[in-house]
């Protein structure tokens, strides 16, 4: 058997909303949970699920303030997050540049 393997996905990421929630936040300072909520399309519900899933593996933090109606969430990639993000990029670069390995010409072929 060959020693090759694909690049390791991080499946925190390869989520399509988790995704866009950390390339706004990689490119921003920081970002309120509406201006998230509208850029990326989610619902509040499921943004908030996802922002609590990205904070607790420690790739955002969360800054609440105010409470009810008026409360104010703003969000904020930490460096753990933007290595994790950069380290995603690079893995899905890996996947689609380098070839595969075949054991032999069947192989190759049945494709």
């Amino acid at each position: 058997m060959s020693p090759f393997k694909f690049a390791i996905i991080n499946p925190l990421l390869h989520n399509e909303l988790r995704l866009k929630i950390m390339v706004a936040l990689d490119s921003l300072k920081s970002a309120n949970f509406m201006y998230l909520c509208e850029i990326t399309g989610a619902t509040r519900g499921n943004l908030s699920v996802q922002i609590t899933t990205l904070k607790e593996a420690g790739y955002l933090e969360v800054d609440k303030s105010g409470s009810g109606p008026s409360s104010r969430s703003i969000c904020r990639i930490t460096r753990q997050g933007r290595d994790a993000l950069h380290t995603y990029e690079q893995g899905l670069h890996r996947l689609f540049t380098e070839d595969v390995p075949a054991d032999n010409e069947d192989q190759q072929q049945a494709i």
